[in-house]
């Protein structure tokens, strides 16, 4: 269950990545239906996405759970270390880390009624934020070193710069690592059956 252009985008790449079947099942954030006209909130009582439903009936939901259970179907894929590993728990660092610190800080920035001034606080926030992605990010291509589902996550969050702000022109090494994913052939599939590319 996704929604174009939200946190969804990260399972929805990283599925793709691994080579793994799915059925996307578009979900409209506004009025919590699917788009067969199902109530949502039955699915998913928190009713947003990502929500991914096993052929089994069993459903996970948030968006870092779901990416390492869709790298673990996929090991060979390499989206994610193997459980136990430090490398793992540096992985969980950085879902924790773009959950919390980044996506969280895009929410208000999306909300209508939330005065400037209440905004500004938060972009100076996602600016800190990405001084010290950017500083991460120096010689290398990939948070983990190689694409992972962290990459899939930050990714989808970033692109809400376009939206709400701060320019990403201010983090060159942050803009090139968007575009470097961007051009992955799995990325590419996953935005245009969202249809944010044509």
């Amino acid at each position: 269950y996704y929604a174009p252009g939200v946190c969804s985008l990260s399972p929805h790449i990283v599925a793709r990545e691994a080579g793994l079947p799915l059925t996307l099942v578009r979900v409209d954030n506004k009025n919590k239906k699917t788009e067969s006209g199902e109530d949502y909130r039955a699915i998913n009582p928190k009713g947003y996405v990502p929500l991914l439903e096993l052929d089994n009936g069993v459903r996970l939901t948030e968006g870092p759970a779901i990416v390492q259970y869709l790298a673990d179907q996929a090991p060979a894929a390499k989206l994610a270390p193997a459980n136990g590993t430090l490398e793992r728990y540096q992985l969980q660092e950085w879902l924790n880390f773009i959950t919390s610190e980044v996506h969280k800080q895009f929410s208000p920035l999306f909300d209508p009624t939330m005065p400037t001034e209440a905004k500004e606080k938060f972009l100076t926030k996602l600016a800190t934020r990405f001084d010290w992605v950017s500083e991460q990010l120096q010689g290398r291509d990939y948070l983990m070193g190689s694409f992972s589902v962290a990459d899939a996550y930050l990714f989808a969050v970033l692109g809400w710069t376009k939206f709400t702000g701060p320019d990403l022109a201010r983090w060159p090494v942050l803009q090139a690592y968007v575009a470097r994913i961007a051009a992955r052939p799995h990325v590419q599939e996953a935005l245009k059956a969202e249809g944010l590319l044509k």
